[in-house]
């Protein structure tokens, strides 16, 4: 029969005085005093003081020595539960800070193992291990060797200050001696951020030939941190790498950046810096900013940063609420493209935008308001196109005013029709300096109105499918402004199921849609209770009169437009396929596109089809025939494949092709990666680029740990 004794010390007289004080518990399937100073628990002992608790099959209590003499096998839980000790013999004392154990192991938030012969515990905070052996890999009995391990002759663990120490180290590859460590220090697992080395990466480069990062993280209070990252290559190129970060009570900041010099701009120092925050104002406004600038062109794609043709840098408050938008922003723009300068673009623009919706009282129905002031400078003064030839003027410079109110209501009539009544009116003042052909102040009104009506069939099939079908007539009269506003904010348009049954289809305010005509369309969907569902989308646009005022291929020209087609299909497995096709009366192609999306357990892909004619209104002087794809696949429940490209079919060429395999298990994750730039031009040149990185699992806080390894029986 089990015995409880609760005040280990009070039931024994001569028992421990520091357990006396801080209420001991000892549970043990006998007890037995011997003499005067001796008392002996057998039988699956447990103890618990100051929220340690130890296990073992015998402890021998001496009150003349004030020591516990324990039989294993032992265990020993610190109060937090992220440090356990095992071992076969102890000799601890009264309090269980500090003692001697033999057979050892130390265990670290259930990740790291430290493996020692004789282990000796000091003042409750230090443990110094002999002869050790580290690591956070899995061991099987028919395979001792882990995948990588730290054989060190000594190590000391700070338990308060998250520490271990490793004395003459010597790191091992499945049993293979990697390299010698005389001293080292490496955070333990608990342990979320600490001044030290993080785990280095090796990056080779056609153009920089082989190089490591080894990055460097200083803690800098408990809000602030930096992170300093060298980076030296076989061809002379040497990099000093950045990141420092700091959180606010209302918000953070990021800054990153870095410093070259190489013999790719020989005698030039290349860099990129970038800085972003955000925080929260009163009254639940929030201020964001994302500011960023390079050296030169080429320096982002040439050191991994990124493959952006143009970067802009924002300040930016806003506040979004149920029916209320407001925002104040200053864009920043620095143009990597070879065919334009930052001088002829608009380097700096300003906005500010209040939108709120409302309810029309006794009228019905919802409304909007919307107000907006733009404005866009360039440093140019020229008010003629230059040498980009992209027939906008390098000097313009604009700023507009506009106000627009909009309104909408329903209605459902006999048959199930739902009939719709909308319209919305803008107004629009805009300054225009440094162009030869729009210089001055122009004013512009606008209005539209219109009427919808959307007859649903539905349909219950046998099987429990549900089948809609709608038919959809549109009818929109809208106002015919002369054309005195240059067009820079809504020169692409998209045909889309959207944009279809829009009162104006232009993205931006420079252009509005103008004259009378018809949208009509039809749509079927199929909804299956297996889980997945259809959609078909057809219908085109008819115009009263054709005005010139879209592209030839933006499939909305003429005063019939082209045909758009349109299908989704949704599985219940989480694979997504959505395709359009805009045809003309010929079924001759304008624009196509079509995306597959899987995001499944073991299988992610992502690829997209763009094909489209060649138009000088939309900036496309020739035709776009591209696939993108991004695929992973995990292999087994360790590794994972990833494959990523692009192809131009017009130039019959690949632009960017990517390899990776990744491989994580409970102690060790391992990244490679191979991609290759194909395009050139007079600041970039085609590039092969291979990674690698290595993180092991178990020391700080970083990577987390992936599924263990399986032993054979």
């Amino acid at each position: 029969m089990r015995r409880l004794l609760i005040l280990f010390a009070a039931l024994a007289a001569f028992a421990l005085p520091a357990l006396a004080q801080d209420r001991a518990t000892l549970v043990s399937d006998s007890l037995r005093i011997t003499g005067d100073t001796r008392l002996i628990a057998e039988g699956n002992v447990e103890v618990f003081f100051k929220g340690r608790r130890l296990k073992a099959s015998r402890i021998v209590f001496d009150q003349q020595t004030d020591r516990l003499e324990i039989s294993g096998p032992i265990v020993l839980t610190e109060e937090t539960g992220q440090t356990l000790i095992l071992a076969s013999q102890a000799e601890l004392a009264a309090d269980l800070s500090e003692g001697i154990l033999s057979s050892a192991r130390l265990v670290l938030n259930q990740q790291l193992q430290l493996a020692a012969n004789r282990m000796v515990r000091v003042a409750g905070r230090y443990t110094a291990l002999q002869s050790v052996a580290a690591s956070s890999c899995k061991v099987c009995e028919g395979d001792p060797t882990p995948l990588w391990e730290i054989r060190a002759r000594r190590v000391v663990h700070d338990e308060e200050a998250r520490q271990i120490y490793f004395d003459r180290a010597q790191f091992r590859l499945a049993g293979v001696p990697v390299f010698y460590i005389p001293r080292l220090r490496m955070p333990d697992p608990t342990l979320k951020r600490a001044t030290g080395f993080l785990m280095p990466g090796i990056r080779t480069t056609s153009d920089l030939g082989t190089g490591i990062r080894l990055p460097y993280f200083i803690v800098i209070g408990k809000s602030a941190d930096l992170t300093l990252t060298p980076y030296l290559t076989a061809r002379q190129s040497q990099t000093l790498g950045l990141r420092y970060r700091q959180a606010f009570a209302t918000g953070l900041i990021e800054a990153t950046g870095s410093v070259t010099r190489d013999r790719l701009f020989p005698g030039e120092t290349r860099g990129y810096l970038r800085l972003q925050g955000s925080f929260a104002l009163p009254r639940r406004f929030m201020l964001t900013f994302d500011g960023q600038t390079v050296s030169d062109p080429a320096y982002m794609l040439d050191y991994g940063l990124g493959n952006a043709d143009r970067l802009d840098s924002r300040i930016e408050i806003r506040r979004t609420r149920r029916n209320e938008h407001i925002a104040a922003r200053i864009i920043s723009f620095q143009t990597l493209r070879e065919d334009e300068s930052d001088s002829s673009i608009p380097s700096l623009v300003a906005d500010l935008t209040f939108h709120r919706r409302f309810s029309l009282g006794p009228l019905g129905g919802e409304g909007g308001l919307r107000l907006q002031t733009h404005n866009q400078y360039r440093s140019s003064n020229d008010p003629f196109d230059g040498p980009d030839s992209d027939d906008i003027p390098d000097g313009r410079d604009i700023g507009r005013i506009s106000a627009r109110i909009d309104w909408r209501r329903s209605f459902v009539l006999p048959a199930g029709i739902e009939a719709t009544v909308l319209g919305e009116a803008t107004a629009d003042a805009y300054t225009i300096t440094d162009d030869a052909t729009y210089a001055g102040s122009t004013t512009r009104t606008h209005a539209a109105a219109g009427a919808e009506l959307r007859w649903p069939w539905v349909k219950a099939g046998s099987g429990g499918a549900t089948h809609v079908i709608e038919p959809v007539v549109q009818l929109i009269y809208a106002t015919k402004p002369a054309e005195t506003i240059p067009n820079e904010d809504s020169a692409l348009v998209e045909f889309d199921e959207a944009s279809l049954f829009a009162l104006d289809r232009f993205p931006g305010s420079d252009a509005v849609e103008r004259g009378t005509r018809a949208n009509i369309g039809i749509g079927w969907t199929r909804h299956d209770p297996a889980g997945w569902s259809l959609g078909v989308t057809l219908g085109r646009v008819i115009r009263k009169a054709d005005l010139g005022q879209f592209g030839p291929g933006s499939g909305f020209a003429g005063a019939r437009s082209d045909w758009l087609a349109a299908a989704n299909l949704t599985l219940a497995d989480g694979l997504a396929l959505t395709g359009r096709l805009v045809l003309d009366d010929d079924l001759s192609l304008t624009k196509a596109e079509a995306r597959l999306a899987l995001n499944g357990p073991k299988t992610a892909l992502a690829t997209s089809l763009i094909w489209a004619v060649r138009d000088l209104l939309e900036n496309r002087p020739d035709p776009t025939r591209e696939i993108t794809f991004d695929a992973r696949r995990r292999v087994t429940p360790n590794w994972t494949a990833n494959f990523s490209g692009r192809y131009d079919f017009v130039a019959d060429r690949g632009t960017v092709a990517g390899l990776g395999l990744g491989f994580q298990n409970e102690c060790v994750r391992l990244d490679v990666s191979l991609s290759r730039r194909f395009t050139s031009s007079t600041s970039v040149n085609p590039t092969t680029d291979f990674e690698l990185s290595l993180d092991l699992i178990g020391f700080g806080g970083g990577a987390t740990a992936g599924p263990a390894r399986s032993c054979r029986q």
